[in-house]
C-alpha cells in the first residue's frame, strides 16, 4: 500500500512539474513565440568597443558618448534631434526575415516627444517600428511607407524620463509581438513587409539613449 501511494505521489509530482514548465512558455495564456534555432544568427551591439562607423544614418544626428549609469559599460548611442519628424539609424547585418530584437533605451528629454523605438524589416525606406513614449500613455506598432500609419496600440504607464527601459520585438512571418520591460503588450499580424534590416528610432525633439542592442535573426534567402 505504501509503495503504491509513493508511486502515485511521484507520478503526480511529475505531471505538476510538466504543467509548470509548460506554463513557463506561455504569455497570458498564449504560447511564447520563438525563432527556429536552426540557421539563426546573433548580433550584439553595446557601443563600448565599437562606434557606429558601419551603421547607416537615415535621419537625425546619432553619436556614441559616455553616459552615467549606462547598462553596460559607459558608452551608449544617443540621438540629438536636428528637426526631422522621424530619426532612424540602421544597424549593420541582415537583411532578416524572422527576428527577435531587444534594446535598452532611456528617454532623456523632449517637449514634443520623448520616445525610443525598434525598427525592423527596413528596406528602401519602408519599415515597421514599435515605440514607447515618455510623454504618452501608449505603446504602438506602426509601419512607414511614405508616411507613418498605426497598426496596433496598447495603453501603458509612460516610461519615466531618465530611466532605462527594455524594448523587444519578435516577428515571425506575419506575426508580430512587442514587449515593454518584459511584458507582452502587442500581438498583431501584418504581411506587407517580409524582410529587411534592423535599426533604432526616435521622433521629433526626443533626446534618447540606446544600449545593448541584440538581434537574433534568420537572414533572407
Amino acid at each position: 500500500m505504501k509503495k503504491a501511494y509513493a508511486f502515485l505521489l511521484t507520478i503526480g509530482i511529475i505531471f505538476l512539474l510538466e504543467d509548470c514548465s509548460a506554463q513557463g512558455h506561455k504569455e497570458g495564456g498564449k504560447a511564447r513565440m520563438e525563432l527556429e534555432p536552426s540557421g539563426r544568427q546573433v548580433e550584439k551591439f553595446d557601443f563600448e568597443q565599437k562606434g557606429i562607423e558601419e551603421w547607416k544614418t537615415v535621419t537625425g544626428k546619432w553619436t556614441v558618448k559616455e553616459v552615467a549609469g549606462a547598462p553596460n559599460g559607459k558608452r551608449v548611442l544617443v540621438l540629438r534631434p536636428q528637426g526631422s519628424d522621424f530619426n532612424v539609424i540602421v544597424a549593420p547585418g541582415g537583411p532578416y526575415s524572422d527576428v527577435d530584437v531587444s534594446v535598452r533605451f532611456m528617454p532623456i528629454s523632449g517637449k514634443e516627444d520623448a520616445s525610443g523605438g525598434i525598427v525592423f524589416r527596413f528596406s528602401e525606406g519602408r519599415y515597421y517600428v514599435v515605440r514607447a513614449n515618455a510623454l504618452e500613455n501608449n505603446f504602438r506598432l506602426y509601419y512607414y511607407d511614405n508616411g507613418r500609419r498605426q497598426l496596433a496600440t496598447a495603453t501603458v504607464q509612460p516610461p519615466a524620463l531618465g530611466q532605462w527601459q527594455t524594448l523587444q520585438v519578435v516577428a515571425v512571418a506575419d506575426h508580430i509581438r512587442a514587449y515593454l520591460n518584459g511584458k507582452l503588450l502587442l500581438d498583431h499580424r501584418d504581411s506587407r513587409f517580409r524582410s529587411g534590416q534592423v535599426g533604432l528610432w526616435t521622433k521629433a525633439d526626443s533626446v534618447t539613449a540606446f544600449d545593448d542592442l541584440e538581434i537574433k535573426g534568420h537572414k533572407s534567402q
